[in-house]
């Protein structure tokens, strides 16, 4: 096993026992030198830009990051040989969906270029395998969230940009968090989303391998937890768990965002055998806080609450 990370967002403290290898996905010498040394079974693409509204303003950087990173990786698998990947997709590819719960067949219409490389992606890799047997299983995350249980790893963004951690900083420095939008058309007026606990979507990673393994043919497969909760939720949910006032203030609405993105997993199950085990946003909440509380006694450059 070996990591190729840029570490722009990365942590090598985190990579342990396993080499890694500093370079870009766009970097057709760093690519191959490190397909070179060893032969490999598969591959799990987690490399790219993901900040949706950064998207918007700087569409340039999202496609030569996540477009031609993921072109020049995938045909270093061809001339090496390797023939399983597990890419990581986003639920950005439906942009306003017309039905909820939202399956894979949905029609799929990005609002933002960063959903739109993530969908380019996925039309490549069918390409591929009709063109050069290059299985693929590509994962559409829903919100990420939580982190891990026995306190190990967690969100550690630098900017922070997701909303549960953005949360806990507004609760630390008792700066308001910003609300984009009370004016969608859900019952408190705030957007829905559907959150997934960081350790389920890694057991997915792994079940999508063994199904590789095991002669799945290349598909798209939602990962959330099937059930929605609002931006006011969130914030009155993790007041529930901490004893804490959230300060926050209501902005206008990001442009790209919908109103309501909620998963359909009856497809994961099938497929993958799997489903959300600590999805539920108590053990989100609960997680993610710990890890906070954990962050904030570290007070180094690196742990930031």
């Amino acid at each position: 096993m070996t990591v190729l990370d840029d570490l722009s967002r990365g942590h090598p403290e985190h990579i342990q026992g396993v080499p890694l290898v500093i370079g870009r996905c766009e970097d057709e010498g760093a690519v191959s030198d490190v397909f070179a040394s060893t032969q490999y079974d598969a591959v799990i693409h987690f490399a790219g830009e993901s900040q949706a509204g950064e998207s918007v303003s700087n569409p340039a950087k999202y496609f030569k990051r996540n477009v031609i990173g993921g072109l020049t990786l995938f045909s270093a698998m061809v001339k090496y040989g390797v023939n399983k990947l597990v890419f990581s997709s986003s639920a950005s590819v439906y942009g306003d969906p017309s039905v909820i719960p939202i399956s894979e067949e949905a029609p799929v219409n990005p609002k933002t270029p960063y959903g739109e490389s993530k969908l380019f992606l996925e039309r490549v890799l069918a390409w591929f395998d009709k063109a050069y047997g290059l299985m693929s299983i590509s994962l559409r995350y829903f919100n990420a969230a939580g982190a891990d249980p026995g306190g190990k790893m967690g969100e550690l963004h630098d900017p922070e940009t997701h909303l549960i951690p953005l949360v806990f900083e507004a609760i630390s420095t008792q700066e308001p968090i910003t609300v984009f939008g009370d004016d969608y058309p859900t019952p408190d007026g705030t957007p829905i989303r559907d959150y997934v606990h960081v350790t389920d979507l890694a057991e997915a990673h792994v079940l999508a391998l063994k199904a590789l393994e095991n002669g799945a043919e290349t598909s798209i497969i939602n990962l959330g937890s099937g059930i929605g909760y609002s931006v006011l939720e969130i914030i009155k949910e993790v007041e529930k768990i901490t004893g804490k006032t959230v300060p926050y203030a209501i902005g206008q609405r990001r442009q790209g965002d919908p109103a309501v993105l909620v998963a359909s997993y009856d497809k994961a199950r099938e497929v993958l055998g799997w489903s959300p085990k600590l999805s539920s946003l108590d053990d989100i909440i609960r997680t993610a806080w710990q890890w906070h509380l954990k962050c904030l006694e570290q007070e180094s450059g690196q742990f930031r609450g």
